[in-house]
């Protein structure tokens, strides 16, 4: 089962993410910017911008991005489940056993999320072609999201 979900995104493209470790939010920019190099590949890991940690691309999720992902999730196994099972009983041809999928139990559709546009921009010196966004109170060191360099603004 495939399921395709859309996360906003802020006026100027950002997209929210949380740290798994310092478990603090910034934003990444969503997708290439017009001055990243041709040749340019995706970094294997990306860098807090704020701890400077390393983790896998898939491992920044914010809690509000989770819980959405789940809520569709839970609509769609609750509707392959029913398919599954009625046409399981179809199957048996019993005149003694009749199954119905209510459609009222299934979970209700999750309220899409929002993105603010808060937040300063700033881009690393070493990698500018891979903007984030910190909070406006945030103080340096920064990170670079491709390479850790810590670096100031």
């Amino acid at each position: 089962m495939e399921l395709s979900i859309d996360l906003p995104l802020d006026s100027a493209g950002f997209l929210r993410r949380e740290c798994p470790h310092c478990e603090q939010q910034f934003k990444w920019h969503h997708g290439r910017t017009d001055t990243a190099p041709e040749d340019y590949l995706d970094p294997e890991i990306y860098f807090c911008p704020l701890c400077g940690q390393p983790a896998a691309p898939d491992t920044w999720w914010t809690p509000a991005q989770l819980e959405l992902v789940e809520q569709h999730a839970a609509g769609a196994v609750h509707d392959m489940m029913g398919d599954v099972l009625a046409d399981a009983f179809k199957r048996r041809r019993s005149s003694s056993l009749k199954f119905t999928v209510s459609k009222n139990e299934r979970p209700e559709p999750p309220d899409p999320l929002t993105e603010p546009d808060d937040m300063e921009e700033i881009a690393p010196p070493c990698h500018p072609w891979e903007p984030i966004k910190v909070p406006e109170t945030r103080e340096a060191p920064f990170h670079c999201l491709a390479c850790g360099a810590a670096f100031a603004v």
